[in-house]
């Protein structure tokens, strides 16, 4: 008798299971390649739940909403599986990594792959706290994995910033709960998802709207949304460049998640307060905030870093001001930044291993010492900066388009926060990538394969979409409201 195979457990097991088995395997060659197999076999069982959705039950759901966020993440986590390999092996040659830490490493990836992954699959809001704690506490230690001074107080900014946030997420759980107590009764069925938003409309408006407040602050503060960001430019710049990648492409979204199911809540209640005006606020202060201190960065990670500030202050805002349109950009932007972030930080990890260094003043002439390299690192500052054809320039123009027929003050400002943001990436630009060549001019042991495929399909996005993609996102921009 066969087991049936269920691809909704599989993306925890699988995860899990590599994790318990790294921690316990020796050696690099070996444990790098179960790495890579192991978050190959989780985007498969991803990308099985399109064909095959189990039934939704007290702790897990899969719905077209997650079902976005979850091939993402479990797709971007591979390639910077495959990414993570080399980038790795020169951090062990260096002796940057011992082989203790190098296991601690693989294991602790995993782990955060099943905590991402669980936080998008629950059905029950207190099972995504606990995971999305789990994910944030994961993270903190691979953020200091590397022990020096800077490293350290990196991993304690973001432990103690992000348990803050990560409380008051909780403290607007429990609300959440309260609320929905008198309606659905006492324990587990009060915390389940589908029950919640079934039921939403008979809840305590009042109780609603002092939650979201909690739940915007405290998920806020792990979306990296200004003033709320100050952990993640640290984090970003101290960590091994693949935390860097997942942290910018995946956490950052896990987090929005959260806050799109409780955003769902309250557009289910006729009487509680609209969350729009608040996302779409964080997201504009977010927006300029990190436009203007582009200018002032002088490591490449934390540029970087604020890009990433910037553009979930942009999809915030786009979830913010709502409707099929404004959603639908939202979603294609979220999905475009992921791809395009993670492709920057593989270029930028490799740099940074080839010069030694992560000051911009040190690596200009990028294209000239490291062509391919260079020229991969140029590919995605313009897919970033929003230049046609590439995918984000379409989703920003969707936004744009939406927002000028709705809200045209808040469109000029959204504009003028983009317009500055471009300005500060080619200015920087030019002088890493074609100022005068600096530094050593060695090739980077490296896989570029992860960088370009990335680029390459924020290329196509721009041009084509496929039309079961586009009523995919379109359906769940409806869901959103």
């Amino acid at each position: 008798m066969t087991m049936p195979f269920d691809p909704m457990a599989a993306v925890l097991v699988i995860p899990a299971a590599a994790a318990a088995l790294l921690a316990a395997l020796p050696g690099y060659r070996m444990t790098a390649r179960l790495n890579v197999l192991a978050a190959l076999l989780t985007f498969l069982a991803a990308l099985s739940l399109f064909f095959e959705r189990p039934e939704a039950g007290p702790y897990l759901l899969v719905d077209d909403l997650n079902n976005v966020f979850i091939v993402l993440t479990t797709f971007v986590g591979f390639t910077t599986s495959v990414f993570s390999a080399s980038y790795i092996d020169h951090e062990l040659e260096i002796g940057r990594l011992t082989p203790t830490f190098l296991r601690f490493y693989h294991a602790m990836y995993q782990v955060l792959m099943f905590a991402m992954n669980l936080a998008l699959i629950a059905n029950n809001i207190g099972l995504m706290w606990v995971a999305i704690e789990l994910a944030t506490l994961t993270t903190v230690l691979m953020v200091g994995i590397y022990r020096t001074h800077e490293a350290l107080e990196a991993a304690w900014k973001y432990f103690i910033l992000g348990s803050v946030g990560i409380a008051l997420a909780l403290f607007g759980t429990i609300l959440v709960y309260m609320a929905a107590r008198p309606a659905i009764g006492e324990g587990l069925p009060a915390m389940v998802w589908t029950n919640l938003v079934a039921r939403a409309g008979e809840f305590d408006p009042a109780l609603l709207n002092l939650a979201f407040v909690f739940l915007l602050l405290g998920y806020g503060t792990k979306v990296g949304l200004a003033p709320l960001h100050a952990w993640l430019p640290d984090a970003h710049a101290e960590g091994p460049t693949p935390i860097s990648a997942v942290l910018s492409g995946l956490l950052l979204n896990v987090a929005l998640y959260a806050l799109l199911r409780f955003k769902m809540l309250l557009a289910a209640n006729p009487y509680a307060v609209a969350p729009g005006p608040l996302m779409v606020t964080l997201g504009l202060i977010s927006l300029i905030f990190a436009s203007f201190m582009l200018y002032r960065r002088r490591d490449i990670k934390r540029m970087f870093a604020y890009s990433s500030i910037e553009h979930m202050g942009i999809i915030t805002f786009a979830f913010g001001i709502g409707g099929p349109l404004a959603n639908f950009a939202g979603l294609l932007h979220m999905t475009m930044h992921s791809l395009t972030k993670s492709a920057i930080f593989f270029a930028v990890g490799h740099i940074a291993q080839v010069k030694g260094t992560q000051k911009i003043a040190e690596m200009s002439g990028l294209t000239v010492t490291n062509p391919v390299l260079g020229w991969g690192l140029v590919i995605g500052v313009i897919a970033i900066a929003g230049l046609p054809p590439l995918g984000i320039f379409m989703s920003e123009f969707l936004l744009v388009s939406s927002t000028f027929a709705r809200e045209p003050w808040l469109a000029i400002l959204l504009v003028f926060g983009i317009l500055v943001g471009f300005g500060a990436l080619f200015l920087r630009l030019n002088s890493i990538a074609f100022g005068e060549p600096r530094g050593p001019s060695a090739e980077a042991k490296a896989s570029y394969l992860p960088m370009y495929s990335h680029l390459a399909i924020v290329f196509v996005a721009g041009i084509y979409m496929p039309p079961a993609i586009v009523m995919w996102f379109q359906n769940v921009a409806k869901l959103l409201g």
